[in-house]
């Protein structure tokens, strides 16, 4: 891999190997700033009859080439490195430097184990979706299930990789063993390459380490890192996210067709497509100061991404896969899940239920389908809605303070929160939302992507709304590794286009009660008024334009300085604009469907989702 001044990098060449498409990026510096300038893509080689993921990088780089003018590749199917200037007659040739992420063959799969479910092994967790992970399981000491259970699981699974953790540095040891001896009669197999020692990383207590060393034998090749909970009060998870990130290249992708090939042309070492959104957003969230969330609404799965300022101040980031929430593969999930009662409720006309079942089993058969009428695109915003409010749930619940942490609490608290662990997801902080993901980024409308947002993570007092506009977070997230000014100049300039400003009032809402006052003063608006509960409004406001905002809430609503407190904002606008909220948080829909219908009716027509 070759080392570059980042001084001297001036055509950036990106590829994100995904399950289905290559996506391949040219990002160049244009008047001293850099830029996004083209994009291709091909079909995803890894499988057969080709089995070599390097042909649809080399297609894909090749359709970036011809777009922009510049040769990528020469004859021999090589990419072209170092940049050669534009000669007489001869078109500009090569890229400085090439970097890439993927996700192709299932992108990385891991087991992971602890000692006790809530504390070491969600710490483990934490650790492996962080560094981009789908996490087959979870095997703790009082997960419920007998040894030979736990030991059938393991056998059954196949992992690329085993997390194992458990104990503070200094304690039991015996625990911690005990589960070693658990993975080792198991002999659990890799999912790629049957030649190889299967990848096992120990991240337990230190004193354990020895013990854990002679338990298994050379069917398992073991990686000692620093103990992911050192002590109770703490997390450390860096050291064995690296290594994970390590063995992700050495093993998993050196044994995928075609990936040592990669490897050997990349300038830095490839990445999990998750590991690197998640990479961006935590570079953004710290170079703005801000607390960030970001969501990528798949086919059969939806990330949930958050950077939040922890207890001691620090950003604390989490990530969540809903594996079984998607809007192709796994549509018949988020109805059964959600029940089609609560995804008829954000449909603003009749349907007739068996019909959407039918429609839902037809986008199972079909993925790839898209919506061809009004109403199978209102249904599938619909969907899209539930399948979204139910991963950031599952987000806001996994993403909490550490839990067996002793806490200074009241009476009161010792009953609500027997636990311990309170979601450090907190909506009324949260300053940015990005989207991604087909049903969101490529909606017909921006209206309609705000507004699913909107809908589904019900955000409190000011918050910004952006999506990505082509799914190129995963290529800034590698690049954010070389070159951190190159990302965050891409992600802010062609990356991310601004939706606009959502001011929403926490609250109960009462139908015609008053929610807040506002006033809005700037080009080209300048307006005061009242919002009752239950309204939603939409000012004009272009991206490059701001405004001043102040709201004085009612009694008993908040919108960012406490409880019947006025704000005074300077706000960003977008696409869309700056929208009022005054529905009232959490979220409330009418139960009687005539009431239901007419009042989502209403606020479609109020944001101009569907009309004009």
């Amino acid at each position: 891999m070759n080392a570059t001044n980042p001084d001297q990098i001036n055509v950036i060449l990106a590829t994100d190997c995904g399950s289905t498409t290559t996506k391949a990026i040219l990002i160049e510096k244009i008047d001293g700033h850099y830029r996004q300038t083209y994009r291709g893509e091909a079909p995803t080689t890894v499988e057969q009859p080709v089995a070599d993921v390097t042909a649809g990088v080399i297609n894909a780089a090749t359709e970036v080439g011809e777009l922009a003018g510049r040769r990528l590749v020469d004859e021999q199917g090589q990419l072209i490195r170092p940049v050669k200037p534009a000669g007489e007659g001869q078109p500009a040739e090569g890229c400085d430097i090439y970097i890439s992420t993927s996700s192709a063959g299932g992108g990385l799969q891991m087991l992971v184990t602890g000692v006790v479910r809530e504390m070491t092994a969600a710490s483990a967790k934490r650790a492996a979706l962080g560094a981009g992970a789908i996490v087959m399981d979870v095997i703790a000491s009082n997960d419920r299930r007998k040894p030979h259970e736990q030991i059938q699981r393991i056998r059954e699974l196949r992992p690329d990789m085993i997390l194992m953790s458990g104990g503070t540095d200094g304690g039991t040891v015996e625990h911690v063993v005990r589960i070693a001896e658990l993975i080792a009669p198991a002999k659990p197999q890799p999912r790629f390459g049957s030649g190889y020692r299967m990848p096992l990383i120990y991240a337990g207590n230190k004193e354990a380490a020895g013990l854990v060393r002679e338990v298994f034998d050379d069917t398992v090749e073991l990686s000692v890192v620093d103990n992911i909970r050192p002590v109770l009060e703490r997390e450390n998870l860096g050291p064995a996210r690296d290594r994970i990130h390590d063995l992700f290249l050495e093993h998993v992708m050196a044994h995928a067709p075609g990936y040592d090939k990669l490897i050997a042309w990349t300038d830095a070492p490839i990445m999990p497509t998750p590991g690197a959104v998640g990479d961006i957003l935590q570079q953004i969230a710290k170079a703005r100061g801000i607390n960030v969330v970001g969501v990528d609404i798949g086919g059969a799965t939806t990330d949930v991404f958050s950077v939040f300022d922890g207890a001691d101040g620090n950003p604390v980031f989490n990530r969540t896969v809903s594996a079984n929430l998607g809007m192709s593969y796994s549509i018949s999930n988020v109805c059964a899940e959600t029940g089609m009662p609560n995804v008829l409720r954000w449909v603003h006309f009749d349907m007739d239920e068996r019909e959407l079942r039918n429609r839902v089993k037809n986008k199972m058969i079909r993925p790839t389908t898209i919506p061809q009428t009004l109403e199978a695109l209102v249904f599938e915003q619909a969907v899209a809605r539930e399948a979204l409010r139910l991963a950031y749930i599952q987000h806001r619940e996994f993403a909490t303070t550490l839990k067996g942490v002793q806490q200074q609490r009241t009476v009161g608290d010792t009953f609500s929160q027997q636990k311990g662990g309170q979601s450090i997801v907190d909506n009324m902080k949260l300053d940015l939302l990005v989207a991604s993901g087909g049903v969101l980024s490529h909606a017909p409308r921006m209206e309609q992507t705000a507004a699913m947002l909107i809908d589904a993570f019900e955000p409190e007092g000011v918050t910004e709304l952006a999506k990505d506009s082509i799914f190129m977070m995963p290529h800034l997230g590698v690049l954010a590794s070389v070159h951190p000014q190159a990302a965050l100049e891409v992600f802010e300039r062609d990356c991310l286009i601004y939706l606009g400003t959502c001011v929403a009032a926490k609250g109960r809402a009462k139908a015609g009660k008053n929610c807040f006052r506002y006033e809005i003063s700037g080009e080209p608006i300048n307006e005061r008024g009242e919002m009752a509960c239950g309204e939603i409004r939409r000012f004009p406001l272009s991206i490059e334009e701001t405004a001043q905002i102040v709201i004085e809430p009612a009694r008993g609503f908040d919108v960012g300085g406490g409880p019947g407190k006025r704000i005074e904002r300077e706000v960003r606008g977008g696409e869309v604009g700056l929208i009022l909220d005054a529905r009232g948080r959490p979220l409330e829909l009418p139960e009687d469907r005539d009431n239901c219908r007419s009042r989502v009716e209403r606020w479609s027509r109020d944001l101009r989702l569907y009309s004009e």
